[in-house]
């Protein structure tokens, strides 16, 4: 039986932050991950702190930025990989009152450092923008695929990762002991992401959902090296490939592409760019959303040393990081969590 400090469930961006948060503080611990769960690797992975539907400040952007940025490098460095991209992402405008709209949201406290004052006007001859665009500062792209699958040879290369199903059945509580297979353990954090409705200790907390599916297209005749934001992302990832995203499916919770969110996505795609394309990749996976789009983190009521870190919706590069180090305070240090991000809270 080998002693670990902590057990992790699940090996997406959320149980990577936490796994960093523990190599930070010297903590041992094993992930276990079957590979289910796909929306981190589906993910578009944008860091953007600007709502640009409605022109608002994305929740706590700048305490999310200032762990995320540094904690993305810190892992570039040390696995000698790229996955932070810096962008400019510029939100298309449909009209001169969009503009005003936009203008007038930079001159609030917490938009400001964000949103561009100076109107960008086109100049490519395969976008329809005749109102310019909007630059939303201090943005870019994770490469989310790259970072889960090289940080999962990293686990393994350490003896750090199991890939095997967590049977949760199997989880053995004595006192203050947890026992796991041939593991002994004092703390399981569950970031299982949509997996968690099948976890009995945590089948309770509200997460509904929301499939998403994201395309990638190439598009020689394009040459943008920014994203734009319209009816849809269009994001540049090199070698005149791009991501088109995304779609939202309450009803659906399958990680099954399907033709309705391929046509919707290419009518919106075609209703700003102008230029062929083909469609090289069709992917989907079902993204751990909350009604009141906050995550979920904490302990279990009744079962000692049992945690959840979930919920993290749409925006998991740039959340993971800030709620695994509250988390990881909350358990080590006692100190208490935010009550918007509680679990205690529903």
């Amino acid at each position: 039986m080998k002693d670990v400090d902590y057990i992790i469930v699940g090996c997406g961006l959320a149980s990577i932050a936490f796994c960093e948060e523990l190599r930070a503080n010297q903590k041992s611990f094993v992930v276990f991950d079957d590979g289910s769960q796909k929306s981190s690797v589906v993910a578009a992975g944008l860091y953007n702190p600007v709502i640009l539907k409605r022109f608002s400040e994305v929740w706590k952007a700048k305490a999310q930025l200032e762990l995320a940025i540094p904690l993305y490098q810190k892992i570039e460095e040390e696995l000698k990989i790229k996955v932070d991209y810096k962008l400019r992402i510029l939100r298309r405008f449909t009209s001169v009152a969009e503009q005003n709209k936009w203008f007038n949201a930079s001159d609030k406290p917490g938009l400001e450092p964000f949103l561009s004052t100076h109107l960008v006007t086109n100049d490519n001859r395969v976008i329809d923008a005749p109102f310019g665009f909007g630059e939303v500062l201090h943005a870019g792209r994770i490469d989310t695929e790259t970072l889960i699958l090289n940080y999962r040879s990293f686990l393994k290369n350490k003896g750090w990762l199991e890939e095997s199903t967590f049977v949760h059945n199997n989880l053995k509580m004595d006192s203050d002991n947890l026992a796991y297979k041939n593991f002994k353990t004092q703390k399981v954090v569950f970031a299982e992401g949509f997996g968690v409705k099948t976890n009995p200790y945590f089948d309770h907390i509200p997460l509904t959902g929301t499939k998403g599916e994201i395309l990638t297209i190439k598009a020689p005749d394009l040459k943008i090296n920014y994203a734009i934001k319209s009816s849809v992302f269009v994001i540049p990832i090199g070698n005149d490939l791009y991501t088109i995203g995304s779609t939202y499916n309450n009803e659906d919770k399958s990680n099954t592409p399907t033709r309705s969110a391929k046509e919707e996505l290419i009518t919106k795609l075609k209703s700003f760019i102008t230029c062929d394309f083909d469609i090289v990749k069709h992917v989907a996976g079902v993204r751990p959303t909350v009604k009141d789009r906050r995550p979920i983190v904490g302990g279990h009521p009744d079962y000692k040393n049992l945690y959840v870190l979930n919920g993290l919706g749409t925006r998991g590069v740039m959340i993971a990081p800030y709620v695994s180090h509250h988390l990881y305070q909350h358990i080590e240090n006692n100190v208490a969590l935010d009550s918007e991000i509680s679990v205690n809270r529903f």
